[in-house]
């Protein structure tokens, strides 16, 4: 299967001297699951950050359908950001707006200046958002304000925010770390299915083993900002477990 993304010999050090990600490289194939893993502090999150441009990496190549976006500036930068989107783990909703009008604002990459001062979303964008929430099983809260959801709710109201933006890749930067347990397994079944019915490939950091073994097709684990682990979630044993997380970790378990 063709390949979405390629990464070779990635390396970010921020201005404080810290090294966050070392020579790292690996390939995503359209249509994957594809999960980081790793400590806090391994070099996930700026990883996905840099994939999206919002860091610049320090060294090495980012290819995303074909295209070098590793060094491109300006227009460019934002022209690759329609095509990729980012979920967070802090849901970055504006409350007293509306869940449709949140949706919406996933557009704004594509629309007129003029038309997104004013907020001029078209009767198809509407459309649209109301589909991409009747997808991730929220429509009946279109106009209901963003503060009155629950937090899985509101990641939900994200998740299709960022499908408004017609995306080819779909980052999921610890999308679940900030919800409960029981709510978890909810916002992952609607990325899963975002992922098999759009097609749409999706690179996400997460926790916890038990939600990496259920979800994703493929798993990269990061150590201090190295690969440590690229494989199927069913090959990690309690030894690799051990060889990411370090001696002595216990594998906490999300029902």
């Amino acid at each position: 299967m063709e390949n979405i993304l390629e990464v070779r010999g990635l390396d970010k050090t921020y201005p404080n001297g810290v090294r966050a990600l070392k020579n790292v490289s690996f390939s995503v194939r359209k249509g994957e699951f594809l999960v980081v893993i790793g400590l806090s502090g391994s070099g996930k999150s700026t990883l996905l950050r840099c994939i999206n441009r919002l860091h610049d990496p320090t060294v090495g190549e980012i290819i995303f359908e074909g295209q070098d976006i590793a060094t491109i500036q300006g227009e460019s930068i934002r022209r690759v950001r329609c095509t990729i989107g980012m979920i967070f783990q802090h849901f970055n909703l504006i409350p007293r707006h509306t869940v449709l009008s949140n949706v919406l604002m996933g557009s704004l990459g594509r629309i007129s200046s003029l038309r997104s001062i004013f907020g001029l979303f078209s009767e198809e964008d509407k459309k649209k958002a109301l589909q991409y929430l009747e997808l991730v099983g929220i429509a009946d809260k279109a106009l209901v304000r963003a503060d009155q959801l629950s937090g899985g709710q509101q990641q939900r109201v994200a998740i299709a925010r960022a499908l408004m933006q017609n995306p080819r890749l779909l980052l999921a930067d610890e999308p679940v770390a900030s919800l409960d347990p029981a709510t978890c397994h909810t916002v992952m079944d609607y990325l899963k299915k975002v992922n098999e019915e759009l097609g749409i490939t999706i690179i996400a950091n997460l926790h916890f083993l038990s939600l990496v073994r259920q979800y994703a097709t493929r798993v990269i684990a990061l150590k201090a900002g190295e690969i440590v682990y690229e494989g199927t979630p069913q090959d990690i044993t309690d030894e690799w477990f051990q060889r990411i997380y370090g001696q002595g970790a216990k594998e906490v378990h999300i029902n």
